[in-house]
């Protein structure tokens, strides 16, 4: 008999969204899964166990998505970084996976899936970027 709960589940990676849409949204306050239950519950209706919520920024700690600050018998997270921070550190995750030998072609698809304004954009960045030391490795 399939599982009726299979068909309620959340995208993958959703919970940890919600999560950190909840600590961005404190503006600099520590909160504890408490809190971020209540958050969640608030902005989403999402029914989770206090438990669910520990795991879940116990794991965003783990990839250091958040830090934490002890907080009675429990810890309190803030998001480590703001979400365009947040996007490109996982974009470098990525990045770093890859060969040695494939950085240059992933980094080449990467851009080529760029839709126009993008790759404009991105070509003015790296025109505005100093240029690196004499003596930085290359």
């Amino acid at each position: 008999m399939p599982d009726a709960s299979a068909s309620a589940r959340r995208p993958s990676g959703e919970l940890e969204a919600s999560v950190l849409a909840a600590l961005w949204a404190a503006n600099g306050r520590a909160l504890t899964p408490a809190d971020v239950q209540r958050e969640l519950v608030a902005a989403l209706g999402a029914d989770l166990a206090r438990t669910t919520v520990t795991t879940i920024l116990a794991r965003l700690h783990d990839k250091g998505s958040v830090s934490r600050t002890r907080s009675g018998r429990g810890y309190a997270y803030l998001p480590a970084q703001d979400p365009p921070g947040l996007a490109a550190r996982r974009m470098r995750t990525e990045l770093d996976k890859s060969e040695e030998a494939l950085r240059g072609t992933v980094l080449a698809r990467f851009v080529s899936e760029l839709d126009a304004a993008d790759e404009q954009l991105l070509r003015t960045l790296l025109s505005e970027l100093p240029p690196p030391p004499e003596d930085a490795p290359r």
